[in-house]
């Protein structure tokens, strides 16, 4: 008899997911989320000179990144500018409506807060380079 094998995915399996969000729950649920799908996490962190800094740091690598819109009343788009000019993909997450977003970004992966943290995972998947699935 003959037993098929389920595909696992593993996307996530060794990459680093850098947490952008200043709302501790918030950064909680999404860590949890993306720690479930097989990703090491970076952060969180709730400033955007604190992101600017892990991503300048040379010994930490980023894979990826989840970005809140506003920081504290700040901007997160120079972050988000730094890591499309590097490869590195990431989803915005906003209070607003993700149409909103400077014209640059408009074709970014965006979702409006409320969300289901593995919407969060999910908006990624599919940016991220991977090995196929095992």
């Amino acid at each position: 008899m003959e037993t098929r094998r389920e595909k696992i995915d593993t996307t996530f399996a060794g990459k680093a997911v850098l947490v952008v969000e200043d709302e501790y729950l918030v950064a909680s649920m999404i860590t949890d989320a993306f720690e479930d799908a097989g990703a090491d996490i970076v952060g969180p962190v709730s400033d955007l000179r604190m992101a600017l800094d892990l991503l300048n740091n040379e010994r930490i690598r980023v894979d990826a990144a989840t970005l809140d819109v506003k920081l504290g009343g700040e901007d997160v788009f120079p972050l988000a500018e730094r890591l499309a000019e590097e490869g590195i993909p990431f989803v915005f997450l906003t209070g607003y409506e993700c149409h909103f977003l400077p014209e640059r970004f408009q074709g970014s992966p965006c979702l409006s807060k409320p969300f289901e943290p593995e919407e969060v995972v999910e908006a990624l998947r599919p940016h991220l380079k991977t090995a196929a699935p095992v």
